[in-house]
């Protein structure tokens, strides 16, 4: 390969003066250690590079190599119950070589060379296979299968199959002889582009929620699979906590945790948490269907923004495999301001808050990967995207967030006071959204109840005009309301705190089915529909209150989860006990 000198280092950007025959996006080796870095500028006297390591004690005249090929992830079994920094190294075998601290140069192959796997080889010699089609599978973890898939660009005619047995990740498992008479040997993994999108069949409409046992979410602002969400939020907003209970609860098969630029010790704790969570679909570590990548803010910039990359393009993978993935990426803000130093090190002219001018462009290649497809074998898969947004000081109306808002869906808006109130989820429910609502009413009403989206219609509504009768409020205090003012705030109330509001301790709470969803709500609004009629009828709503309902219903939450006759007795109680309150004319006249 050909090797240049170095002319120039600004951090983390490298120079070489002069024409080359380097191409765009090639990944090169810097100096003697050998620093991996990426070809990001090409012009005629001079080639510029980003470095994904820290560049100290580089000197110029050091030599640059190149590879010849972009910076790829290496796909094949042993992602899954591993962690990888920002260019998919493995931290731990890291460790095992250079302790707590990553050195330099120091490169480790992305999958285990010596690992064994049980392979079961289901293409045969003579067939013909196309991209995308699988042609062995073994057990990944105990609960995943992985299942090798023919590169995309590869056809033609099996000429060798091995045998069942087992095999390393480099061992040849296939020999394909392409319409060309091109020989391809296929191992069990495989190398892609991380700036590129995985080819698929078609796309498919997004017509299936991500379940997620969150009722603010499954009910109020839903994500489809293959959509995508953002969750922004000030410090101490529990951004990383929301996501830890997605990835512990959402009905995805495989979790690709991204945590891009975080703290140190968050990304410690998150780690520690992943390995004692125990997955409750099937009582084994959660860590067998997840996979974690790592890259805190004290590592390199430009590992940080590769990061991205490197996660969506393994969940790409595993989604053309037939799974359903949802990746997790926190956050997105930390990634954008990787941007934005790179960019400046580069003299580029800023834009707003000085991100560069291509920063809406590179948010959208990123969300624009997610999707529910038809792979190129006919199988049904999912990439589901959901990033964190840090703006400072909790301003909504940064670059960051504006751009995230014009290319997601769902938007999860976290607020400081409802977090400081100890109110879990802290998902601000008059600044949240989802426009995925209309495209999943269809599965709302076949699989959970026909009136599942009636119901939430009227709960947002209460909602609502409690938000702007609190406005009233403010100004004049409750006690000039009218009842009927009265009960839409008595009832907002149940459905903050006892349908909103949730407790991750509580084994019933943590996670809520969407049938008990329909019934609390069916429950909640039986006792408004129900003290409207008292109200009409001039009983006064401290009568109502007295019943003991309120506080009763606020605590529903907390019943089994595999009990549904409870909230049938609960509709037979409001309606006893608020029949009692009926005056006495009022019966006579129905009897």
């Amino acid at each position: 390969m050909d090797s240049y000198l170095v002319s120039g280092i600004n951090g983390s950007i490298i120079t070489i003066s002069g024409k080359t025959n380097l191409s765009m996006s090639e990944m090169v080796y810097v100096g003697r250690e050998k620093l991996v870095g990426e070809v990001i500028s090409l012009s005629g006297d001079k080639t510029t590079m980003q470095v994904y390591e820290e560049t100290s004690g580089l000197k110029i005249g050091e030599s640059v190599q190149a590879t010849g090929s972009p910076i790829c992830a290496t796909l094949g079994p042993g992602i899954i119950d591993n962690i990888f920094d920002g260019i998919e190294r493995p931290l731990g075998d890291i460790s095992k070589i250079s302790g707590s601290f990553i050195t330099k140069g120091c490169n480790v192959p992305s999958l285990d060379e010596k690992r064994q796997f049980d392979v079961t080889v289901t293409a045969k010699a003579g067939d013909s296979i196309s991209g995308g089609e699988i042609y062995a599978k073994c057990p990944e973890t105990p609960i995943i299968e992985h299942r090798c898939l023919v590169p995309p660009e590869i056809s033609g005619r099996v000429t060798y199959a091995a045998p069942n047995g087992k095999y390393r990740v480099n061992d040849v498992i296939l020999k394909i002889k392409d319409p060309k008479g091109k020989t391809h040997n296929l191992t069990l993994c495989q190398k892609w582009p991380i700036r590129i999108p995985r080819p698929v069949g078609r796309r498919l409409p997004l017509s299936r929620p991500l379940i997620t046992g969150q009722r603010v979410l499954d009910t109020l602002f839903p994500v489809a699979k293959g959509g995508a969400a953002a969750i922004p939020g000030g410090f101490g907003t529990g951004k990383t906590m929301t996501q830890h209970q997605l990835a512990k609860w959402s009905d995805a098969d495989i979790i690709v945790y991204v945590g891009c630029g975080e703290r140190g010790n968050e990304m410690t704790n998150a780690l520690e948490e992943f390995r004692e969570l125990i997955d409750p679909k099937n009582n084994s570590p959660m860590t067998y269907r997840t996979i974690l990548i790592a890259n805190t803010s004290n590592m390199p910039v430009a590992a940080r923004e590769a990061s991205i990359y490197t996660g969506v393009t393994i969940a790409e993978y595993y989604r053309d495999m037939g799974y359903h993935v949802a990746l997790m990426a926190d956050s997105t803000s930390r990634w954008a301001e990787a941007l934005r130093e790179i960019s400046g090190r580069l003299e580029e002219i800023p834009a707003e808050e000085g991100f560069p001018s291509y920063l809406p462009s590179r948010l959208s290649d990123f969300y624009e990967r997610a999707g529910y497809m038809q792979t190129l074998s006919g199988r049904e898969g999912s990439v589901t995207l959901i990033g964190a947004v840090s703006p400072q000081g909790a301003d909504f109306s940064e670059p960051v967030t504006q751009n995230t808002k014009r290319f997601t869906r769902s938007f999860w808006a976290l607020d400081k006071s409802l977090a400081y109130a100890r109110h879990y989820p802290a998902i601000n429910w008059n600044q949240s959204y989802s426009e995925y609502v209309g495209d999943l009413s269809r599965w709302y009403g076949e699989n959970v109840d026909a009136h599942y989206m009636d119901l939430r219609e009227q709960i947002r509504d209460i909602l609502y005009e409690e938000n702007r009768l609190m406005e009233i409020v403010k100004l004049i205090g409750s006690d000039v309301l009218p009842d009927e003012q009265k009960l839409i705030i008595e009832t907002a109330r149940i459905i903050r705190l006892g349908f909103l509001q949730q407790n991750c301790f509580h084994k019933d709470d943590t996670y809520v089915p969407l049938i008990k969803q329909f019934k609390m709500m069916q429950v909640i609004l039986h006792l408004h529909s129900q003290s409207q009629r008292l109200i009409a009828k001039q009983v006064p709503i401290s009568k109502i209150r007295n019943t003991g309902l309120y506080e009763r219903l606020i605590n529903m939450k907390y019943t089994p989860n595999d009990d549904m006759t409870i909230f049938d007795d609960l509709i037979s109680e409001i309606s006893e006990k608020l029949d009692a309150l009926m005056p006495k004319t009022e019966h006579a006249q129905e009897e």
